[in-house]
């Protein structure tokens, strides 16, 4: 995994709609981080990029290596729809492997998306709404006079009820992305289905650390882990500790 001497390590990548994820393998844990889409292939290549996966757009010039690609059908997510985006595959399968359990996982990115995966590994279906950046970025573009803001700057309210309009948007959008998470769970502990089995929730994403205080004071108890795609590609690229049988 440590790759020739003098070359980078080996790594991981999930190409996102608004970033690029990497992960290498660390010491003790799994390293990961994110950046911004390159516009030029590296001179060198791509010889340390292990596999990777896309949710957004690659563009040509580019040239990741295709036989490098890990695609939906690569996913060990049982009764996985040919549709399914291979990033709610890999966070469902991902938490499934290591809750052992039902999972609900909420990923809070660009899109937020709900996932379902029963005790047995068999996708359940889920549902996708749009993420707090989509959500401000419409209130900004759509209207003529609220702002356009970013997410990444946003400043979370303390007053439930703010004032000024960026902070009401913000409030707003964020409450509306926890409401969704809350209602979704709600049902999936009423339905048929959950109330047979053990579930358990679970959040990554982005806005993430912005939700899970919201999440918290709704009483929902949940599992936190910010790179769950990447643990899943990561598992699927160096496969030494495998979960379940699918």
């Amino acid at each position: 995994m440590a790759g020739a001497p003098g070359q980078a390590p080996e790594r991981v990548l999930l190409v996102g709609n608004s970033r690029w994820h990497w992960a290498a393998p660390g010491e003790a844990a799994l390293r990961c981080w994110h950046g911004p889409h390159p516009q030029a292939r590296p001179e060198e290549g791509w010889p340390s990029l292990k596999a990777w996966a896309r949710v957004g757009a690659v563009a040509a010039q580019l040239s990741l290596p295709a036989d490098r690609e890990l695609r939906l059908e690569d996913v060990p997510l049982r009764q996985a729809p040919s549709w399914l985006g291979i990033d709610r595959a890999l966070a469902g399968w991902a938490a499934w492997r290591r809750q052992a359990a039902g999972v609900l996982v909420a990923d809070a990115g660009t899109a937020l998306s709900l996932t379902r995966v029963d005790g047995a590994g068999v996708f359940r279906g889920g549902r996708i709404s749009a993420g707090l950046a989509l959500q401000l970025r419409a209130l900004g573009q759509s209207t003529a006079l609220l702002p356009s803001l970013e997410a990444g700057g946003l400043e979370v309210s303390r007053d439930p009820w703010p004032q000024p309009t960026a902070a009401a948007m913000g409030w707003g959008c964020l409450q509306a992305c926890a409401g969704a998470i809350a209602e979704a769970w709600a049902d999936v502990a009423c339905d048929g289905l959950g109330a047979e089995e053990s579930w358990a929730l679970w959040l990554t994403g982005g806005d993430g650390p912005a939700l899970a205080p919201l999440l918290e004071q709704r009483g929902l108890t949940f599992h936190w882990a910010p790179d769950l795609c990447l643990e899943a590609l990561a598992a699927l690229a160096w496969p030494v500790r495998p979960g379940p049988d699918p």
